[in-house]
């Protein structure tokens, strides 16, 4: 049965919209399929009661979405880095830091004489990288065989330059330059030259002739 606008069911009598009987048309009317079809389900709810959350929140405190948007944004490229935490696992430290930039390695027993010849053999054939880092190494060895310095497999270049600065005072500037060279060239990638090795050999020689105070501190 449907209603007319005006409360009169079709073809029949007005009737009081107050009294039981006028309900139960209205109820009935109301569970024809159609109208149950129309019926928002729990889904549509469901997500409508999100949407108006999430809408609240960019509104923020009297309209303002600039502090919400930071919070959300934030969160978001947390979750992203525990993410990629949880799939690539933790980040590799760079091979040559994690090596702690030693300037030996541990089963390196070259005499200064040996890395001397390396470094020699490498310029030969225009390797001014493996020059530079095998003739520094001959300096450094040098100095320990003479027991100037003593250095160990954990040394490092500017450890090793600092200690000799102090044992050869008058070489001292030249010690930490050639210090900076050898790192740039071996942790840095930074491009050696000629003139970098020769530099190296210079200081060699001159450490050679050099008679420095004797110092005790041992390099690890």
């Amino acid at each position: 049965m449907i209603l007319t606008t005006t409360g009169m069911a079709a073809g029949d009598l007005p009737v009081d919209p107050s009294s039981p009987e006028a309900q139960r048309w209205i109820d009935g009317e109301l569970a024809k399929p159609e109208y149950q079809t129309a019926k928002p389900t729990w889904f549509d709810i469901a997500s409508k009661a999100v949407g108006d959350w999430i809408n609240s929140l960019f509104q923020g405190p009297g309209g303002d979405a600039g502090p919400v948007l930071l919070v959300v944004v934030v969160l978001i490229v947390a979750g992203l880095i525990v993410a990629a935490f949880f799939i690539f696992g933790r980040p590799r430290l760079d091979r040559r830091s994690a090596a702690g930039r030693a300037l030996f390695a541990t089963d390196d027993r070259r005499t200064a004489a040996e890395l001397r010849a390396s470094a020699a053999s490498a310029a030969r054939s225009d390797d001014w990288v493996t020059a530079v880092e095998e003739q520094f190494r001959a300096i450094a060895q040098s100095l320990h065989e003479r027991t100037i310095v003593t250095v160990s497999p954990g040394t490092t270049a500017s450890e090793f330059a600092a200690i000799a600065g102090r044992a050869v005072t008058a070489e001292r500037e030249r010690l930490a330059t050639v210090a900076r060279v050898f790192d740039g060239v071996r942790y840095l990638d930074r491009p050696a030259t000629e003139a970098d090795y020769q530099q190296l050999v210079a200081l060699d020689t001159s450490l050679l002739d050099a008679r420095p105070a004797r110092l005790t501190e041992t390099l690890r």
